[in-house]
């Protein structure tokens, strides 16, 4: 449950803030849309250096394309994967994906993204293990849909920020944004991006740098404790 909406110029303010603090992020690497939505399926629980070295790995034998992705074994996905953690359970879901992708859509991405979002969404969360934040980053990301994802350090900065209770669900958050910000993928994308930056140099599970946040301002002198 939401305790404290604050009103939409100081959200906004926040992003302005950010941007003026990081520059322009340019998030999510990926040199294609196929290869920013195989990278949100193996970027769950892990960091992105490791699924950069999964990714380069099938680029390195070709595999990085939607029919060699159907056609591979589950199995040999896998041991090309490794590197990403989970590996067994990732190539699982990589393939639910595909699957799904080539025989929905023939692998088209134009096909893909040319249906209505919300629609999409719901046919991608019907996906074994494809949830909320996956969905909505392969929506954002690969095709520019505006769906603001919702990840930990969204949750946590804005929870310590008084915005939310520590039981608010991914949902409310999600729809706070939507319905405080303009409809604008190009928005959502930066904001996201810069939010990903400060829960990683600043606003930290357990040691969070209140006072050397750049949006330490908006605090109103109050630091919210971490949650254990």
């Amino acid at each position: 449950m939401m305790v404290n909406q604050k009103n939409i110029n100081e959200l906004y303010s926040m992003h302005q803030v950010l941007l003026e603090f990081y520059g322009p992020l340019h998030w999510w690497p990926g040199e294609s849309s196929l290869e920013i939505m195989v990278g949100a399926i193996l970027t769950q629980n892990t960091n992105w250096q490791n699924v950069s070295k999964a990714i380069a790995k099938l680029k390195e034998e070709g595999l990085l394309a939607v029919t060699a992705l159907f056609q591979i074994k589950e199995e040999a996905l896998a041991g090309r994967i490794k590197s990403c953690g989970y590996y067994n359970l990732k190539a699982r879901r990589l393939k639910n994906f595909i699957n799904f992708f080539y025989c929905n859509y023939e692998g088209s991405v134009e096909k893909l993204f040319s249906i209505d979002w919300k629609i999409l969404r719901e046919e991608l969360l019907k996906i074994n293990g494809i949830g909320p934040e996956t969905a909505d980053s392969i929506l954002l990301y690969a095709g520019n849909k505006p769906v603001f994802v919702v990840d930990a350090y969204t949750r946590r900065i804005f929870q310590r920020h008084n915005y939310f209770s520590f039981q608010a669900s991914y949902q409310e958050i999600q729809h706070f944004f939507m319905a405080h910000l303009p409809q604008d993928h190009s928005l959502y994308n930066e904001f996201h991006a810069q939010l990903v930056m400060l829960g990683k140099n600043y606003c930290k599970k357990n040691t969070p740098h209140c006072l050397q946040c750049p949006l330490s301002p908006f605090l109103n002198g109050k630091i919210i404790p971490p949650k254990h």
